[in-house]
């Protein structure tokens, strides 16, 4: 008897074609699976189309062509992707693009309240997501007084107050010391959602993912080659820049 659980897809991207305008397209025919309990990571240079990609999952830029499904809902209009911004918790590559809010426990409660929580409710969860993140002497903390790797945080603390099923993380280590990157690297390692993490950090994405895939002629690829390169050592996705800490 087979006891295997049967894949379980929260993202499926199928043909998916997106350019923009007056260019040639970033993204070309390119099919993708994310399942339940997946921790995938994307590298690629620059310019190749990992945000964009990102983007085009949760509605912020529209498709020329293809399939997005999320949770098995195909997304066909806004108010199919306004349910889809709840259920897949983007976290931009700059903080600045996700914090608007006066403090701190203003911005991380404005998810749950607009998922139709009240204010003791959304302050609850928020509260909890704070101390999770080690961040509970924030809660009063002015947002634009944050350093660049506070704020990261705290966009992560608004994305898991909302209680995503799926993360994406667009380069997560950016503005962040070494003490933040390994408290982030263990929070991820601890939280129960499955995730995409775009980074150009090789050592972080092994840490963090089963899967490393890259982004190459507007499609994702699954490397499993072992290359050699300058570093004078070999592994896997060695001919994509990256960097090692």
């Amino acid at each position: 008897m087979d006891n295997t659980t049967p894949p379980d897809p929260v993202i499926e991207l199928d043909h998916i074609r997106y350019a923009y305008p007056g260019e040639d397209p970033v993204l070309r025919d390119l099919s993708f699976t994310l399942n339940r309990g997946e921790r995938t990571g994307l590298l690629a240079p620059n310019g190749s189309g990992k945000t964009t990609l990102f983007h085009v999952i949760v509605g912020l830029l529209p498709i020329s062509g293809g399939t997005i499904r999320i949770l098995g809902r195909n997304m066909e209009s806004e108010k199919d992707f306004v349910w889809a911004r709840k259920k897949a918790g983007l976290l931009f590559q700059d903080a600045d693009d996700q914090l608007f809010s006066p403090t701190v426990i203003d911005d991380v409660a404005f998810g749950p309240l607009n998922m139709g929580k009240t204010r003791e409710e959304a302050l609850s969860v928020s509260r909890r997501v704070l101390s999770f993140l080690g961040l509970s002497e924030f809660e009063n903390r002015i947002t634009f007084k944050l350093s660049g790797g506070e704020k990261k945080l705290v966009s992560l603390a608004t994305i898991l107050s909302m209680e995503p099923e799926v993360l994406l993380l667009d380069e997560p280590l950016n503005g962040l010391d070494q003490a933040t990157r390994t408290r982030l690297t263990g929070v991820l390692e601890s939280i129960d959602a499955s995730y995409i993490i775009i980074s150009h950090d090789i050592d972080f994405l092994l840490d963090c993912t089963d899967t490393i895939y890259c982004l190459r002629d507007g499609k994702t690829e699954k490397d499993t080659t072992v290359h050699v390169h300058s570093h004078d050592h070999a592994h896997m996705m060695g001919h994509i820049p990256h960097q090692h800490k």
